[in-house]
């Protein structure tokens, strides 16, 4: 084998995958991210080919990694085939709307993987343990959210669900991290600093709300995700046997030589404002 080809690791051994907290290595994780990645690219493809519509809900505790997971889903994908969907509170209009009227405008189309960061689900766990819904309300959404998801499945929608669990000790350090560090500050709300004292209540309101909204045709997937490396690649595996695909990747392609046009005078970089050169 030549000098300049790298012999790719085998990682065989348990050591060569895990650390000694039983987390997984990066190295490990990078060689398996980018096979997770070329299967990714093979499911876009069909889903364009075959006109499906995929929609993806990731729900889960402050800091369980929900964020980090969808960037690396989204890292190998056709911007012009996925969307990521991430609403902000419902402005004083949209409180006056039906509940899910403002996610139905981001279902997917044919051909298209759309992706909540977070979504309806709001009403079942954040917005009824701080108090920004009542009883009835949230008694109404596990009346209506599954016919609503029904309706969707129904309609043609493939309907993934995942919930990222975290524990209480990984989420404070978690926490701690983000108050600390001022590249991700912003990751931390005040909502999350007002939840941070109602672990057993969002405890209770998670259970319950598994209990009305995992049925057959849309379930809860649960991800462990204390190990946020292992979380993702766990997690896009799941993913990819929740559809059956097939490899329809065009053949690669042949350049055709360029015809140059020798008439054509570039003027003088000198003439452009090109940016400092710092690097």
């Amino acid at each position: 084998m030549s000098k300049d080809k790298k012999k790719k690791k085998d990682f065989t051994d348990h050591e060569d995958k895990y650390d000694s907290d039983g987390k997984i290595k990066t190295k490990y994780y990078e060689a398996e991210i980018q096979k997770l990645w070329s299967e990714l690219v093979k499911l876009q493809y069909w889903v364009k080919d075959q006109g499906l519509k995929v929609l993806i809900i990731f729900e889960g505790r402050d800091a369980a990694g929900k964020g980090g997971m969808i960037k690396r889903l989204t890292e190998p994908l056709n911007p012009r085939g996925s969307r990521i969907v991430a609403l902000d509170k419902p402005t004083e209009k949209e409180r006056t709307q039906w509940y899910f009227q403002r996610y139905v405008q981001h279902l997917p189309s044919a051909g298209e993987i759309v992706i909540f960061d977070r979504s309806w689900y709001n009403r079942a766990v954040v917005e009824y343990v701080m108090g920004f819904c009542t009883e009835e309300e949230r008694t109404e959404f596990f009346r209506s959210c599954p016919d609503f998801e029904k309706m969707l499945v129904r309609s043609g929608i493939i309907l993934i669900k995942y919930w990222f669990s975290v524990s209480e000790d990984e989420q404070e350090s978690r926490f701690r991290d983000r108050a600390e560090d001022p590249d991700k500050r912003w990751k931390l709300s005040e909502i999350d600093l007002k939840g941070w004292n109602k672990w057993e209540d969002f405890s209770r309101a998670i259970d319950e709300m598994k209990k009305y909204t995992d049925f057959p045709q849309a379930r809860w997937w649960d991800v462990p995700a204390d190990d946020k490396k292992a979380a993702r690649l766990n997690c896009i595996s799941h993913l990819l046997s929740q559809i059956n695909y097939t490899d329809i990747i065009p053949k690669p392609m042949i350049l055709p030589e360029r015809i140059i046009d020798e008439t054509y005078v570039r003027p003088p970089q000198s003439e452009s404002n090109t940016i400092p050169i710092i690097y």
